[in-house]
């Protein structure tokens, strides 16, 4: 058993309950962590709010990773409240839907900026404002994809962001090593998630995995979040910059 009892785990990307941020904070409260949940806007704290109850020690915050200030005043009071926090979970991607639904060849300068913006730059910008707070040491996590090393129909410029984003987490690991904080990706396989539905036919991409994985089916949030409990604990101390898939074994298959 994994004991996160005294450590405080900060998760961002909280949508609803079928979040994988949600299933990662399940699994790190039920280690013992004081959890810290972090969801987007006013219209997605009502859902924060409805699910916090069921976290034992946990608060929800408003903060919008795409704004500087926002993150700044978030960790102003995460020293106030907490003083150390150990674990730092980004589960945040987002990317305009003409974008996503689009020929990859119409992608605007627009769209591939916001993209990576809030996909990819928001894990360097919320890594900067958590390292003083780091002060044990610690993990950092980020969730990306398949689609960044392989083409999926209807991901498009969100594989070329998950492709940046995994390089982002070597470099981060490069960065921060010295401090004890160690930085990693977890791939998970396809989830119906808030975000998901903005991907066209994404039930083949389900159908897919459930016919090609080795385990012949898909997985959930709770099995991404028994992942994402092993990395934040000490038996993962010697891991960093890797990602760690969680697709029931779909990325090693061919045909």
């Amino acid at each position: 058993m994994i004991d996160l009892k005294g450590k405080v785990a900060v998760v961002f990307g909280l949508a609803n309950k079928r979040s994988i941020a949600w299933g990662i904070a399940q699994k790190l409260s039920e280690a013992g962590a004081t959890l810290a949940i972090c969801y987007q806007n006013e219209r997605l704290k009502k859902e924060a709010d409805a699910l916090i109850p069921e976290l034992k020690d946990a608060k929800a915050y408003q903060c919008d990773v795409s704004s500087d200030a926002e993150i700044e005043a978030l960790f102003a009071q995460f020293k106030e409240t907490y003083g150390t926090i150990h674990t730092v979970v980004h589960a945040v991607a987002f990317a305009p839907p003409d974008e996503i639904k689009n020929d990859f060849l119409l992608t605007s300068r627009e769209g591939f900026r916001i993209a990576h913006d809030v996909s990819v730059y928001s894990l360097i910008a919320v890594s900067r404002a958590a390292v003083p707070l780091m002060t044990e040491g610690g993990s950092i996590l980020t969730l990306t994809y398949y689609g960044s090393t392989k083409v999926f129909p209807n991901y498009n410029v969100m594989g070329v962001a998950k492709a940046a984003l995994e390089a982002t987490v070597r470099y981060l690991a490069a960065s921060l090593g010295s401090k004890n904080i160690r930085v990693n990706a977890i791939s998970a396989g396809p989830i119906k998630t808030l975000a998901a539905r903005g991907i066209g036919d994404f039930s083949k991409i389900l159908n897919a995995v459930e016919e090609r994985a080795p385990l012949h089916r898909n997985v959930d949030q709770l099995e991404v979040g028994g992942a994402a409990l092993f990395l934040s604990s000490d038996l993962a101390s010697g891991i960093t910059g890797e990602i760690t898939y969680v697709d029931c074994g779909y990325n090693i298959t061919g045909l």
